[in-house]
């Protein structure tokens, strides 16, 4: 383990042990929901891991500490604090360098994952291609991190805003697999299907964890897994109204002239609005169901090391 890397007493104990963990990303807490609904979400989330057997390691920066697994008064804290940085792969040296404190995304939580040793992560969407980014080159880090980083993500997808056909490619061209859940295309977030493919359909969650296996132990490959997990119908969000919204948001987004990182949190937050909140609750079932998915995943997984 790292010097700057601080494990909970509930992932120490699950890792000496050979336990089922769940690696759960912090900028949702930090940059992706409203309070308290941050709050509520994050602990609900660690409940269904629980809930299911295995061990949630909510992963944040914290006074220049990785922490691996939250108690609540951190997440607490961390949903509380404005000067929380959304932190990724380029942000985390100097954070933790100078002290600082952050909501990791995607590719950050998996980095700090790798360094615990947890192999299963699960979240609400992965990041992509942004719209038009031939001209802008506006491509989230989580996709190469993906193609570098050996942990698998469970996700709904990538979130709706992007360009799901040029992130598709792009994550060809890294070799990283995409398995579907129990789905043959893929899903987007509010929406269970695109009518993209993905790679390979499994049905049980001890059908990915051998997958994972082969990957990770027998092959050892170098890039993560992504296994999307389509939202339940109930909570899917109808096609032309989101996708309305999502237009209208962009828009907005536009005008505003938001670039960078802060562009998904914007779109985010002008959805809700537009949406009358329909998004918010959309997001919080999909993270939930995610998780419990990662977490029988995350068994199987350990039950074959």
């Amino acid at each position: 383990m790292v010097s700057c890397m601080d494990l909970s007493a509930e992932v120490q104990t699950a890792l000496e042990h050979g336990a089922a963990i769940v690696a759960l990303e912090s900028t949702i807490i930090t940059h992706g929901m409203p309070y308290p609904t941050n709050v509520e979400t994050a602990l609900t989330v660690e409940a269904d891991v629980r809930g299911q057997g295995a061990a949630p390691a909510t992963i944040a920066v914290l006074d220049g500490r990785l922490k691996v697994g939250l108690t609540a008064d951190e997440i607490e804290r961390l949903a509380c604090d404005r000067a929380a940085v959304k932190t990724s792969r380029r942000d985390l040296a100097s954070l933790i360098a100078k002290r600082g404190t952050g909501g990791t995304t995607v590719a950050a939580t998996m980095i700090c994952a790798r360094l615990a040793g947890i192999r299963i992560f699960a979240t609400g969407g992965i990041g992509g291609v942004h719209r038009n980014a031939q001209q802008t080159f506006d491509i989230s880090a989580d996709l190469e991190e993906l193609a570098r980083t050996p942990v698998a993500v469970v996700c709904a997808g990538v979130k709706s805003v992007l360009d799901l056909v040029l992130t598709q490619e792009y994550l060809e061209t890294k070799g990283v697999p995409v398995l579907g859940f129990r789905s043959d295309d893929w899903p987007a977030f509010y929406k269970r299907h695109t009518g993209l493919s993905v790679d390979t359909r499994i049905e049980t969650e001890a059908e990915a964890a051998n997958i994972l296996r082969v990957a990770f132990a027998d092959l050892n490959f170098a890039q993560g897994v992504v296994i999307m997990n389509p939202i339940e119908e109930a909570f899917a969000l109808p096609g032309d109204f989101i996708d309305q919204a999502i237009a209208a948001a962009l828009e907005q987004t536009a005008a505003a002239g938001i670039r960078g990182k802060a562009v998904t949190p914007y779109l985010l937050e002008r959805l809700e609005e537009l949406t009358g909140g329909a998004s918010l609750t959309a997001n919080t079932a999909l993270v939930r169901h995610n998780a419990q998915v990662a977490a029988r995943i995350a068994l199987e997984y350990a039950r074959m090391a």
